[in-house]
């Protein structure tokens, strides 16, 4: 009994329980750790949307106590104008171009999006996806061409996967991780490896936040051997430690 006693004593000090009740956090988390974050922490309300409109809301006093986004730009600025503690970066991802599983479009590799005709959807200019999307557009060569054919440039890569997944457009470009959500409806057109952005997502405690120790748990959660492990297998990177 007294063995079974200490070693519950060990994994709650190495594995701190979620938030209970009382301390119950709020996360601000990219739509991009839709499926995955839960998985890792049920306890939270989380808050999924674009990685800038979070920022926004951030800076307006949105009451939140963590932030996780798809790109280190926002969670460095708002770490330097002293709204976040010092933001850690705990995954990794990468671009790929999905299309609906029929693929009416006869799309087959990334240049074949250069042809007139075809519907491409990506992110607005403001959110990280967008803005990777047109950094490997730049390294190929291609973005011109690519960019008459967009129909959409949508807030957050949930509408991108959205719109592909229902047949209203003919190509998308979203995180890899996304496309495993939505395997079943859509087909997955793989980028050239070395025109691949560096893709970082930050995670951050907020400086106002109420329940500094239970937002420092779930970043500990998040950054834990059992989390890292989970977001591996919702198909992300992780950063060696």
């Amino acid at each position: 009994m007294k063995c079974a006693v200490v070693l519950a004593l060990a994994v709650a000090l190495v594995f701190p329980a979620a938030t209970s009740a009382g301390s119950r956090i709020t996360v601000f988390a990219a739509a991009s750790l839709t499926d995955v974050l839960p998985r890792i922490d049920k306890s939270p309300r989380y808050s999924f949307a674009g990685t800038d409109q979070l920022a926004l809301q951030l800076q307006q006093g949105a009451p939140a106590n963590v932030y996780a986004a798809a790109s280190p730009k926002f969670p460095e600025l708002l770490y330097r104008n002293g709204l976040l503690r010092k933001p850690v970066v705990f995954a990794t991802n990468r671009l790929v171009v999905i299309v609906p599983r029929s693929n009416p479009g006869h799309v087959s590799t990334v240049y074949d999006l250069r042809r007139g005709g075809l519907r491409v959807v990506i992110g607005d200019t403001t959110v990280p996806i967008g803005s990777y999307t047109r950094q490997i557009l730049d390294a190929l060569g291609i973005t011109a061409d690519v960019m008459k054919n967009v129909v959409s440039e949508e807030t957050d890569v949930k509408g991108i996967v959205a719109k592909v997944a229902l047949g209203e457009a003919d190509a998308g470009f979203v995180y890899g991780t996304d496309a495993k959500s939505v395997a079943s409806k859509v087909r997955v057109v793989s980028l050239p490896a070395w025109a691949q952005p560096p893709i970082r997502y930050e995670l951050a405690v907020v400086k106002a936040s109420s329940h500094q120790s239970s937002a420092r748990a779930f970043v500990k959660r998040v950054l834990s051997k059992p989390g890292r492990l989970a977001l591996q297998r919702a198909g992300f990177g992780v950063p060696k430690r």
